[in-house]
């Protein structure tokens, strides 16, 4: 992902949720919805994290230095992880505990123009966000489902806002279907359920977010494509003849770390095996763009040289 297209979804879904945001607490103070209130400081808490990961990109572009000489690129993932954070403890415990009281201590509901006024104008802002956020993702997607995406994608912003305004719109819906069924039957009790129905959905997608971003903390490897990829790149046919081992590690959503042990002519010299190393350096940085740390070491190919090496996480499903 582009750093310009991941800012372009969070600079749109912030614009919307702080408008949403003071909508919807207008339309609480008016009205007393317990789903207003909840939905007020959801949005508030998705404009804190869309700041978070405004604040995560800018960080990651420093300059790497002697403590940290791979750079930067992993404080995105931090800042993702936070994000979820945030919204499992801001926005959906707090809705969870507010839907909770409201049920126990109903309150009627005033002025119902007003929410109702604020949700229809919240849904067709989140719309428009949610469809920039999809806009920035199909770039990217490929062939992959929506699913495939959200699981494989090595640059969390998007996988965020597009979780976030997804949430943010059922959440919506289920705002309004709180205050309807409280204008429809009088009970002040559904306000409650729909609010308790938003907690549970934003507990989920942060349980989703925080999942995913533990494993880009981790250290993820290279897409399928890419190792091929990588591997292709390698071997020359004269010089190197295979890959013997070969690790991959994203240091970053736009940096990748390879390295690898490769076979080369027994009968090479230092000469020849530096310069089909710096060769084999420069094809794969021109097959993998974002391959910008690459660890060759020449090895002699034989059973001994391959047992030693280990299994190839770059060879199994569980390197991908």
């Amino acid at each position: 992902m582009s750093a310009s297209g991941g800012t372009k979804a969070i600079v749109a879904a912030l614009g919307a949720n702080l408008a949403i945001a003071a909508a919807k607490f207008v339309a609480f103070a008016f009205s007393g919805s317990s789903s207003m209130l909840a939905e007020g400081v959801h949005s508030l808490a998705d404009s804190g994290n869309q700041g978070l990961l405004l604040l995560g990109g800018k960080k990651a572009k420093r300059a790497a230095t002697a403590e940290h000489p791979f750079g930067y690129g992993r404080e995105r993932y931090i800042y993702g992880f936070l994000v979820s954070i945030v919204l499992f403890t801001i926005g959906g415990v707090f809705a969870l505990y507010e839907g909770y009281e409201k049920i126990h201590d109903p309150h009627a509901l005033d002025n119902w123009y007003w929410p109702v006024g604020v949700l229809v104008f919240a849904i067709i802002a989140e719309s428009f966000s949610f469809r920039t956020a999809i806009k920035e993702s199909n770039e990217l997607r490929g062939k992959q489902t929506w699913a495939q995406f959200v699981r494989r994608a090595k640059a969390p912003e998007l996988p965020v806002v597009l979780l976030e305004d997804f949430g943010a719109l059922v959440g919506l819906v289920l705002a309004l279907g709180g205050v309807g069924l409280t204008l429809a039957t009088g009970d002040a009790v559904w306000d409650g359920i729909g609010t308790m129905c938003i907690g549970a959905l934003l507990v989920l997608i942060a349980l989703v977010l925080a999942a995913e971003t533990k494993s880009l903390l981790l250290g993820e490897a290279a897409g399928p494509e890419q190792i091929a990829k990588i591997r292709a790149a390698v071997v020359d046919g004269q010089v190197v003849t295979r890959v013997i081992h070969m690790r991959t590690l994203h240091l970053g959503p736009e940096e990748l770390l390879v390295a690898a042990k490769i076979a080369v002519q027994h009968d090479g010299t230092a000469t020849e095996i530096a310069d089909a190393i710096n060769a084999a350096e420069a094809r794969i940085r021109e097959a993998v763009p974002i391959a910008r740390v690459i660890y060759l070491e020449p090895d002699i190919y034989n059973e001994a040289t391959a047992a030693a090496a280990g299994a190839d996480p770059s060879k199994t499903s569980g390197g991908n």
